[in-house]
């Protein structure tokens, strides 16, 4: 069997919050983090390299630690994500400032509860989706997505019959590789 270990994850928005970054690193320490990812970019940046490390580099048994919550997670349905991750890499996540810790019953508990929360919160934002677009719908406002792709079929058929390659056809008309074999696809079957 392997030792376990315990991996820090320290994040701050701005290369100018030097005291944040120092102060989660120094509480990762003293929690006993053996080994500690860093990154100093916005949470909402697309990718955190060091975070995605950090979950590659866990292994089961290891312990994921993070000062506060949103040193992690962008939102809650972002947390329920990065939390199934680990848990199906068999990696307990520990948020200091909750005192949170997946291995123990209670924090499997309040981790479900958020995940729960998230899952609400979703249903409830489709359900208002749903209902605008029904309301528009009746105003006459909502005539849905226009589909750019099918309505340039005829200009598709000429370019192939021109003997036109598919990224040619995609370069000439700005739609998709995806949509010139669908429309090619749907040609043949007729």
């Amino acid at each position: 069997m392997t030792n376990s270990a315990l991996v820090g994850y320290a994040r701050t928005s701005t290369t100018d919050q030097k005291a944040g970054l120092a102060a989660q690193l120094r509480d990762l320490e003293q929690a006993g983090c053996t080994k500690i990812f860093r990154e100093e970019l916005s949470s909402v940046a697309a990718t955190r390299p060091q975070l995605e490390a950090a979950i590659e580099w866990v292994r089961e048994g290891d312990t994921l630690v993070v000062t506060k919550l949103d040193r992690l997670a962008r939102s809650v349905a972002d947390l329920v994500s990065i939390t199934e991750e680990l848990r199906r890499k068999g990696v307990g996540l520990r948020i200091l400032a909750m005192n949170l810790d997946t291995s123990t019953p209670t924090g499997k508990l309040m981790l479900n509860l958020l995940g729960s929360i998230a899952e609400f919160e979703r249903e409830l934002m489709l359900e208002r989706q749903r209902e605008g677009i029904a309301k528009a719908k009746v105003d006459g406002k909502y005539k849905g997505r226009q589909p750019t792709a099918r309505a340039k079929a005829e200009e598709v058929m000429q370019l192939r019959a021109e003997g036109k390659s598919a990224n040619d056809i995609v370069a000439a008309l700005g739609i998709s590789r995806a949509s010139v074999f669908r429309i090619l696809a749907e040609a043949d079957r007729t």
